[in-house]
């Protein structure tokens, strides 16, 4: 039987990806500028690969960012311990920024400036979201 990755890999696979995505490289890039495959960065990205910390180093340097990244907003670490987030809040917005769509939308909303477009943008999405079928 197939080990599950763990909470915190897969939550920094995710802000790898988040950040690669962002940055507008792709796997192979990445992985060329690290000297490993391109099926090792997916791997890392999924979680279902750890990423040593010389590794992480490496890709803090790459894609511009503190290695302390990768670990923002990160499952606590410890079992039952309470928290006063929505545990899942920080996973639904990394996984979200880990999609085109995602990642399209953060960008071209952050290019508005005028902050009553912004927020008629902004009202314009919940009441789409709010539609039902």
């Amino acid at each position: 039987m197939a080990k599950s990755p763990n909470p915190i890999d897969k939550h920094v696979g995710a802000r790898l990806r988040m950040r690669r995505l962002m940055v507008g490289m792709s796997q192979g890039r990445l992985g060329e500028a690290l000297e490993v495959t391109f099926q090792q960065i997916q791997k890392y990205e999924k979680g279902t690969n750890r990423i040593g910390a010389s590794r992480l180093q490496q890709l803090a340097r790459v894609l511009e960012v503190p290695p302390a990244f990768f670990f923002e907003g990160a499952p606590s670490p410890e079992p039952g311990r309470q928290t006063f987030a929505e545990p899942s809040a920080n996973a639904y917005v990394v996984d979200f920024l880990s999609t085109s769509e995602g990642l399209q939308l953060n960008r071209a909303f952050a290019q508005i400036r005028d902050p009553k477009v912004r927020k008629r943008v902004l009202d314009l999405v919940t009441s789409l979201s709010a539609t039902k079928d």
